[in-house]
């Protein structure tokens, strides 16, 4: 009776010693352009033209969505040239999220700062209105050999709460090299 308990001890260890703690995530990484995130289980690449590098969309909540946008950066700028997180943060909602008579409307959550090696990571958080509903996005920005780099998660807002810790790890994920 021992050996078969302790036994099933053993193997039930090596087994919890095969799951990796971000066992609900799979790894994208480009190399070319030299960044990498976690998604999603279950969520599938689209093809889109134009805008973003890549694009991952839940096969079942097709809504929910995470991007990589790759935009030139003038002269040997950093991100804190750029502006603090507050500052940037709001002329991505300007220019990007809500521009002036789009119809959407957008408000800032919060915005903060991480470092990591060499580089600063701005973390944005926004609710947006548009007309066919609510959603929240969630972002992180990067600056790096002169390109922006920003990562976009996104869901309807009534779904937010239930999504929401697992988009802050793959935001929190984003990486740039």
């Amino acid at each position: 009776m021992f050996k078969r308990i302790a036994a099933i001890a053993i193997v039930m260890l090596m087994l919890t010693g095969c799951v990796s703690p971000d066992a609900g995530l799979k790894s994208f990484s480009d190399n070319i352009d030299g960044y990498n995130f976690l998604y999603p289980n279950g969520w599938v690449s689209v093809q889109v033209s134009g805008g973003a590098d890549v694009v991952y969309r839940d096969l079942i909540e097709e809504t929910e969505n995470v991007s990589v946008v790759v935009s030139p950066v003038s002269g040997e700028r950093n991100l804190t040239d750029l502006g603090d997180p507050t500052a940037v943060a709001n002329g991505i909602l300007n220019a990007v999220i809500a521009p002036p008579d789009s119809g959407v409307k957008a408000s800032l959550v919060s915005a903060a700062s991480r470092e990591e090696e060499d580089k600063t990571y701005y973390k944005l958080d926004y609710k947006v209105e548009l007309p066919i509903g609510n959603r929240h996005n969630l972002s992180s920005v990067v600056v790096r050999r002169g390109k922006l780099f920003t990562l976009n998660i996104s869901a309807p807002e009534a779904r937010w709460e239930t999504v929401e810790p697992l988009f802050q790890e793959v935001v929190d994920s984003f990486s740039v090299y």
